[in-house]
């Protein structure tokens, strides 16, 4: 009887652990989170040559293009061009 008292009891002391293991996780991860979004700096665009409207938008268009590198490998890279509208 001792011997079920004890190993009822170590398996009580070990399902508290476990339960209090992720719990300190999660607390570790959401203030690692919290620190990185407020080290990440606001990247601000102001247009160089035109002055928008105050309603203006940026409007971007994406895509791949096949390039030639130096070594003679041909290297799929994504492309990008961005107007004010």
């Amino acid at each position: 009887m001792a011997r079920v008292t004890f190993g009822l009891g170590a398996a009580a002391l070990a399902g508290l652990f476990l339960m209090s293991v992720p719990a300190a996780a999660q607390g570790s991860q959401r203030e690692r989170r919290e620190n990185v979004a407020q080290s990440r700096p606001r990247i601000v665009i102001h247009p160089r040559h035109y002055k928008p409207g105050p309603n203006a938008k940026r409007h971007c268009r994406f895509w791949l293009a096949k390039q030639i590198w130096p070594n003679g490998q041909p290297v799929i890279t994504p492309q990008m061009r961005c107007w004010w509208q």
